[in-house]
Order: structure tokens, then C-alpha cells, then sequence
């Protein structure tokens, strides 16, 4: 148990694209003694998730898109299957998801749902993801999606039947945390 944590220096690395900050804090643990550590923080905002998906059809959208990181740590191509997904910018959870699908999917979807947040990386970055589910119709799909030109997006939209997603996970096709999050409560709670 820590408790009585102080932040004593904050020295910012980098705000070249987002703030990578350097923290130096000091708090006391269970047997009463004062410790002092350094950690590296990356704050790049909070952001919002959505699984679309048709019950009819037993489909869901997902994306594929081109990843620089996953590229960087062994993913061949560097293209990966993910849930749609952006952040929040000044935008509160629900709006954000719900321009971020017509962005990137095509879909102007109306009722969404809230299912859980989570923290993806907490041990060094400070987004909390918001997670959702709605359903979606053809005649919802008011664009081709792909994302926005002007932030050099490149996304391709997948309609995939629910089996099929789950198969992927299996396999090892479908690597994204949130994606895969998204497709196991889809699955607990029987949503498809």
C-alpha cells in the first residue's frame, strides 16, 4: 500500500505530438518508510472505442489501418484489425464516438451504449479508454469512412461476421487489446 504521494519535479521530454513528461515523486509505504522514484508519463489525451455490430446479420465493423509502433516491434506489415476508435480531443466520450465512426466507418449510427472505461497501459501512459457498443444498419452508412484526409488516415472498413472475429483472435489475426475487449464482452453478455 502506498499512500501520501507527492509529485516533486516534473520535467517535460517531449510535445512534439503529445507530452511526455518526466515525474519524480516521493510517497510513503506500508512499514511507514519514504521512498522517492522517477517515471517516465505519456499523456496523449483520453480517447473513446466502439464495437458495431448487427444482431440480424451477426456482423460487426471493424478497421484495418496501418500501425507505426506495431511495425516497429515485429508486425511484419504493420497493418492492424482494430475496433474503431479516436480521442476525445475537446469532445465528451459519447460525441467523440460518434464522430469517429462516421470518420472512419461510413456509419451515422444514433443510440450507442457505454460499457466500461479502462486504463490501457497504466504503467506508463495516462489514457483512460471509454468503451461502447451500438447496433448498425445498411441504410446507416452515410459515407465510405476510410477517415479524415487532412490527418493522413488510411482506413479500410471490414464488415466481418461475429464468428469470424472471434476466429481471428484465435488465430492470432486480431492483436488489438481494445478490439479484443470489446469482442469477449460482445460475447458475455450475448449481445451477438
Amino acid at each position: 500500500m502506498i499512500t501520501n504521494v507527492k509529485i516533486t519535479n516534473t520535467e517535460v521530454l517531449s510535445d512534439n505530438w503529445y507530452v511526455l513528461r518526466k515525474l519524480t515523486y516521493e510517497y510513503t509505504k506500508k512499514d511507514g518508510t519514504r521512498h522517492v522514484q522517477s517515471r517516465e508519463v505519456y499523456d496523449r489525451g483520453n480517447g473513446a472505442t466502439i464495437l458495431l455490430y448487427n444482431k440480424e446479420q451477426q456482423t460487426i465493423i471493424l478497421t484495418r489501418q496501418f500501425r507505426l509502433p506495431t511495425f516497429v516491434n515485429g508486425n511484419e506489415t504493420g497493418m492492424l484489425i482494430e475496433a474503431c476508435a479516436g480521442l476525445l480531443d475537446k469532445d465528451n466520450a459519447e460525441d467523440c464516438i460518434r464522430r469517429e465512426t462516421e470518420e472512419e466507418t461510413g456509419y451515422k449510427i444514433s443510440a450507442v451504449r457505454k460499457v466500461f472505461e479502462a486504463y490501457m497501459s497504466p504503467g506508463s501512459v495516462t489514457e483512460v479508454l471509454h468503451f461502447f457498443v451500438a447496433a448498425y444498419a445498411p441504410e446507416m452508412k452515410v459515407a465510405e469512412g476510410g477517415g479524415v484526409a487532412r490527418e493522413e488516415e488510411n482506413i479500410e472498413v471490414l464488415e466481418l461476421s461475429f464468428q469470424q472475429a472471434l476466429e481471428m483472435v484465435d488465430r492470432g489475426e486480431i492483436k488489438d487489446g481494445k478490439t479484443i475487449m470489446l469482442l469477449q464482452y460482445a460475447q458475455l453478455h450475448g449481445i451477438l
